[in-house]
């Protein structure tokens, strides 16, 4: 059971579930839960998946060393997500 109160993805509707789609089209088709965990406020969600977007593209790192990079600290902090 979660500690933060979140919107399951079958139950979403609105522009949390156009969210939710556009998420798991990212994600292979599911919603992480840290994603989850800003269902109360889409447009929040929706910023925090914007700047996603622009952190993990394409520059001086690979989308892959984005990714070790943010497991290495996830893993440093002992963060479930």
């Amino acid at each position: 059971m979660p500690r933060i109160a979140w919107i399951e993805v079958e139950d979403a509707t609105g522009e949390l579930a156009e969210i939710y789609a556009q998420t798991q089209e990212i994600y292979q088709g599911r919603v992480p839960e840290i994603v989850r965990t800003m269902s109360l406020r889409p447009d929040f969600m929706r910023s925090f998946l914007d700047m996603g977007k622009l952190h993990f593209s394409e520059g001086a790192l690979t989308y892959a060393q984005h990714e070790l990079i943010a497991s290495y600290v996830a893993a440093l902090d002992k963060c479930h997500f």
